[in-house]
């Protein structure tokens, strides 16, 4: 069983959810506190074991790729300066995560097609997708508990939790069946379903672990998919109707960035355990609430 040590991050989104923030600034590089929301993606891969990391952008994201560069001037200002110390490491971490690689997705057709440009970064190897808008806080990073279910069963694995039933409707519902613990054996996967096509409150969140075959499975679809977007799940469903995919009911708490009240909680709630602010801001929040 080989080793998972890539991934890709999607990152073409045009963030129409959260305009007008994300008109010139990507959604992806908007704030949780002190971080922009993709450098978190990027911690967790990494976390994870990931070394090489492919992320699929489209124009006007260029920000992205210099806030995983070194930034010489910024860091020669820093430097020597034993107040900016932390900052200086900080900034320079950065650029040292991991062997971060970038490509267009040039026509905006969905997540299975943006997969799929990542094809020959990949190879014939498996690979983590962490889904750009997706922020997901865990101890245990949640890309490391599906690697470590891919590598126990061999096949591809979706990271679950269970929605309302409204919410379902927006995402996918899948058929599953327990296998252990929070694992289980996925059958069908149903994108978008309608009230009577629900087969569980079950829903993907964010994280994926694939094997290298799913590529020819999204070549197929994007070849039959002529207008629209073409959906990963379309994919991930044919595995699972092939007896190959399991899902996690992973340990996390997730913050949908492509959501103005996701972006809020997820500020809200991570700087209440910043090792900075935090104690300062919970004081603030139990006086303001007494004002409202």
């Amino acid at each position: 069983m080989q080793k998972v040590k890539k991934a890709i991050i999607p990152a073409a989104g045009l963030g129409t959810r959260v305009l007008p923030a994300s008109k010139a600034v990507p959604k992806e590089m908007l704030n949780i506190v002190d971080k922009p929301a993709i450098q978190y993606l990027v911690e967790e891969a990494v976390a994870a074991g990931i070394e090489d990391i492919l992320i699929i952008t489209n124009r006007g994201k260029g920000v992205i790729e210099d806030h995983f560069d070194h930034a010489f001037e910024l860091e020669k200002n820093l430097e020597g300066k034993a107040e900016k110390e932390a900052a200086l490491r900080s900034i320079k971490e950065i650029a040292e995560l991991a062997n971060v690689y970038f490509v267009r997705q040039k026509i905006t057709k969905g997540l299975g097609h943006a997969i799929l440009c990542g094809k020959s970064f990949v190879g014939n190897e498996p690979f983590a997708v962490l889904y750009g808008d997706d922020v997901i806080i865990s101890d245990d990073p949640v890309t490391a508990q599906l690697v470590r279910v891919y590598e126990e069963f061999g096949c591809g694995t979706v990271g679950v939790k269970e929605v309302s039933r409204e919410a379902v409707k927006k995402y996918c519902t899948l058929d599953v069946t327990p296998l252990r613990d929070n694992v289980m054996k996925v059958h069908n996967i149903i994108e978008k379903p309608t009230e009577d096509q629900i087969l569980s409150l079950y829903a993907i969140l964010g994280r994926v672990v694939l094997p290298p075959e799913v590529f020819g499975m999204l070549e197929d679809g994007v070849k039959l998919c002529t207008q629209g977007e073409f959906y990963l799940t379309d994919a991930l469903a044919d595995l699972g109707k092939a007896g190959k995919l399991t899902a996690v009911d992973f340990v996390g708490k997730r913050y949908d960035m492509g959501n103005k009240l996701g972006i809020m909680q997820a500020n809200c709630e991570v700087a209440l355990t910043h090792p900075e602010i935090g104690e300062d801001f919970k004081a603030y929040l139990k006086q303001l609430v007494q004002t409202f």
